[in-house]
């Protein structure tokens, strides 16, 4: 491959719920960009994040985990995922080194090799497990299907990243910029807030939440206020069930206080200045299974 010529492309990385996609766009890209929890199916955006490297610009596409769905919710996630996978150039196939590939693996290595990527494997969160564990996985992926290459990285400890970078970019076709210099995301600044405070709500409850919490940005504004210049942010937080709702808040509002004070800190260094966040929860009963109240939540 001639190094002079210049690549770009799109990039996914596809795997079961967990399997370390986000963590993994967010270490490649080096600033939080997909939202990152270790609860299942918590990214539910399509978010791109560009890289630039001077002899490549890989653009990487975030898909939420297949599953098999449950509800309405799970079906449109599902759909969304496919369609991302059948407008890339080459797909990462995420597969944790300290989980034996199962039939999950195996049902989304037979749905990708339908389509028209290249399929490198990427055996995720290697720093959980030993040389010998991770010889005897390599082989286990290898088995798997037919992959492009198989590549062994950690998010954590950012082993071989640069190197998966490289592999990636190799497999994209010669093209101009895609995206001009600068720019590292293509999602909209109030859809990377819902997401923080998302992912600030999630943080340490129960098993219940994940799927039953939706974040909507009511109104940004900018104001001036005794520090300077601030960006004031009115949001709600969308539960189905007045319990949920308890959770959320915790007792006396000490939960929701956490939150707002997490999610403040990361909306403040995504927007790069100061934030008022105003935060409220609400109940939507059975909202999964609303198609206008999806809708109204973005999906």
């Amino acid at each position: 491959m001639p190094s002079n010529e210049f690549r770009a492309g799109f990039a996914c990385f596809v795997g079961r719920p967990n399997a370390g996609k986000s963590t993994l766009t967010n270490a490649i890209m080096g600033q939080k960009i997909a939202i990152t929890s270790n609860r299942p199916q918590t990214t539910r955006h399509v978010v791109r994040a560009i890289l630039h490297r001077p002899d490549s610009q890989l653009i990487l596409v975030d898909t939420p985990g297949l599953h098999r769905p449950r509800t309405l919710l799970g079906e449109r996630l599902n759909d969304l995922v496919r369609q991302t996978w059948s407008e890339v150039d080459v797909i990462g196939l995420c597969l944790p080194a300290n989980e034996k590939p199962g039939p999950g693996d195996k049902f989304i290595t037979g749905e990708i090799a339908k389509l028209g990527a290249k399929v490198v494997a990427v055996v995720t969160k290697i720093d959980l497990v030993s040389k010998d564990a991770l010889v005897r996985h390599l082989t286990n992926v290898a088995a798997l299907g037919e992959f492009a290459d198989i590549v062994p990285v950690s998010a954590k400890t950012g082993d071989n990243l640069d190197e998966l970078v490289g592999v990636l970019s190799g497999h994209l076709p010669e093209s101009p910029q895609l995206y001009p210099d600068g720019m590292i995301s293509e999602e909209p600044e109030r859809v990377m807030m819902a997401e923080l405070i998302r992912e600030a709500a999630l943080e340490g409850v129960r098993d219940e939440l994940p799927h039953s919490l939706a974040v909507v940005i009511e109104d940004v504004e900018d104001e001036d206020s005794d520090g300077g210049p601030r960006k004031k942010i009115w949001a709600e937080i969308y539960v189905e069930r007045d319990s949920q709702k308890g959770i959320v808040i915790g007792k006396g509002g000490d939960r929701l206080k956490r939150v707002g004070t997490k999610a403040r800190k990361g909306i403040a260094q995504l927007i790069g200045g100061r934030v008022y966040l105003d935060l409220h929860v609400r109940v939507a009963k059975d909202w999964q299974k609303d198609p206008k109240m999806l809708e109204r939540l973005g999906f």
